[in-house]
């Protein structure tokens, strides 16, 4: 298919589609605990059968124009992911949100993948509205969300039921004004 490269160090954001499934699988296996610690993703998906199953699920999504999901490959190892939970483009509003292994983390994937989607949400598919939710115990997410320029909103209090704790939940978004009005702040700055 394609990918799209993040910077000299070897990263790629790559579609994430369903003949994936066992590289899928192997990368959910190197960092399930660390990769559920505040969310359910990939949870369920525990043999190459269940993987595939969670990957036609967003294949489904993608067909009907309703969510997406990537791949963010670091050295041509799939490390993690970026994907639109929610996409609805009838109202301009949707929802991105990513996960790492730990083999991921630290080198800005996350957030060079995101600007790549964010992009693409605002500039080519004509949305409005960008959100991101993570708990606020995902010091990591928030943080994320704040890298990217976006504004915290509010915390719905203990919203998200999750391994027996109930969690607060802070949703985080930028506008396409606010978007573009920082990305041009920023080529100004590089001149």
């Amino acid at each position: 298919m394609y990918a799209i490269p993040l910077g000299d160090d070897g990263a790629e954001l790559r579609p994430l589609e369903t003949w994936h499934a066992e590289e899928f699988l192997a990368h959910l296996d190197r960092g399930r605990d660390f990769i559920t610690q505040h969310i359910p993703f990939g949870s369920k998906a525990t043999d190459v059968e269940s993987a595939r199953a969670l990957l036609q699920s967003y294949a489904d999504k993608r067909a009907a124009d309703s969510g997406f999901l990537h791949g963010l490959w670091l050295d041509g190892k799939l490390v993690g992911g970026l994907l639109f939970r929610v996409f609805d483009a009838a109202t301009g509003v949707c929802e991105i949100g990513c996960w790492l292994e730990p083999a991921g983390t630290g080198r800005g994937l996350v957030t060079r993948g995101a600007r790549v989607l964010i992009d693409w949400a605002f500039e080519e598919r004509g949305m409005h509205r960008v959100e991101w939710h993570a708990s606020s115990a995902n010091t990591p997410s928030v943080n994320a969300a704040r890298r990217l320029g976006m504004m915290r909103e509010g915390v719905l209090r203990e919203s998200f039921p999750y391994r027996g704790v109930r969690q607060d939940m802070e949703v985080w978004a930028v506008l396409a004004p606010e978007w573009r009005e920082a990305r041009a702040r920023t080529a100004h700055s590089d001149h």
